[in-house]
């Protein structure tokens, strides 16, 4: 896996190819819209979709963990998905989940969707925040137009970028860089994309899922 080291705020910060930042300086990983339970919700909808979508959100949260070493994860609103979300198979997993990490420090930074499906599970033990929420120079939030203080990292958007050639297009997961903010790509399985076109002074890196090229 290739990342992409650059400066965010006057701080060292890593693009992870696996749709993550991490902030070495905090031993911090931030994830955007990850969507627990989505999957479930579709189902209790009568809609035939695949499970295991938290087993594998869960498993890459620990692969990321094991890659760079972490004290806290904050996640960037929609944690999860609707109310069917809290379904016992569901919790079940993320409790397991849990207990193997009891020192790990978990903040959320409610989003649209979490407001819908409610806070987490209380054994879980996740600090819930509002947005912005504050910490060195950076304003953790949702939404990406948020009026905040500091450069600002947010999810919501799920944003995907169109390469193209002559005789081919492929859409990859991006983040999406301005003088600002920062959006990063959706992490969760299951979660979909929306193409973005950056606007003046933004750049955009794509995840190939190995590494992180930056393409403009």
């Amino acid at each position: 896996m290739t990342f992409k080291e650059m400066r965010l705020a006057d701080e060292t910060v890593l693009l992870l190819p696996e749709k993550a930042l991490y902030w070495p300086a905090r031993r911090m990983l931030v994830i955007a819209d990850i969507h627990f339970g989505k999957a479930a919700a579709f189902r209790a909808q009568g809609v035939p979709v695949p499970r295991g979508t938290t087993s594998e959100n869960l498993d890459a949260l620990d692969a990321l963990m094991a890659a760079h070493p972490t004290r806290e994860i904050v996640f960037l609103g929609d944690f999860l998905h609707a109310r069917a979300a809290h379904a016992s198979a569901t919790l079940a997993a993320m409790q397991a989940w849990r207990a193997r990490h009891p020192d790990l420090v978990l903040t959320l930074v409610r989003g649209n969707h979490d407001k819908h499906a409610g806070d987490p599970a209380a054994s879980l033990s996740i600090g819930m925040v509002d947005e912005p929420h504050m910490v060195g120079p950076f304003a953790f939030c949702h939404h990406p137009d948020i009026a905040a203080a500091g450069y600002v990292l947010a999810g919501h958007v799920h944003p995907v970028y169109r390469l193209s050639t002559r005789l081919d297009s492929l859409r990859l997961p991006c983040f999406l860089i301005g003088p600002t903010r920062m959006v990063l790509p959706s992490f969760g399985a299951f979660t979909g994309g929306f193409a973005i076109t950056p606007s003046t002074g933004e750049h955009v890196c794509v995840s190939s899922g190995e590494a992180v090229h930056c393409v403009r």
